[in-house]
């Protein structure tokens, strides 16, 4: 399964009720960082498919979600349990350390 584009009209659905952990990228098209993650996060998003949801948000078109969370700089990956925030990590990060943060919560 490949990560899910989410925005102000199913975040709800997608992140805040999901039964499952959900690992949300903020992100966007012009941020380089962002787009080097990219691969790293769909490789993931197949490895845990079941077990935990792979979310983006661009921040460009859902800036609303992106401020309610305090995220200033992106990359920021942020991962959820059911519907509450548990942790994040700004910037870009190697695919060991993302898949050490969502392994706390799987």
């Amino acid at each position: 399964m490949s990560s899910v584009s989410v925005n102000s009209d199913t975040f709800e659905t997608k992140v805040k009720q999901s039964a499952i952990p959900v690992l949300v990228d903020f992100w966007a098209e012009w941020c380089n960082p962002c787009r080097m993650l990219a691969p790293v996060l769909e490789e993931i998003s197949d490895e845990y498919d079941g077990k935990a949801s792979i979310c983006k948000i661009d921040v460009d078109e859902s800036g609303t979600i992106a401020e309610s969370y305090g995220v200033m700089s992106i990359p920021t990956i942020i991962i959820f349990i059911n519907g509450e925030e548990k942790e994040r990590i700004v910037g870009p990060r190697q695919k060991a350390d993302i898949e050490e943060l969502i392994n706390r919560y799987v």
